[in-house]
């Protein structure tokens, strides 16, 4: 199964969404987002910048 972002409303009637790796773990959660069409502008950021994304490493080690 490929992984896959599930768009959620709250109780509060804000918006998120997770992203879930294909064994259905939540590997990344959203801020909340005031209207749908937000959110899914969240989704859309993620799919276009996560790849070229630096790593920056603050272990320490």
């Amino acid at each position: 199964m490929a992984a896959k972002f599930e768009l959620k409303k709250s109780s509060n009637g804000k918006f998120h969404f997770n992203l879930k790796a294909g064994n259905g773990e939540i590997i990344a959660t959203s801020e909340m987002y005031e209207s749908k069409a937000s959110a899914k502008n969240g989704i859309d950021s993620v799919k276009a910048n996560a790849a070229s994304a630096e790593v920056v490493d603050l272990t320490g080690s």
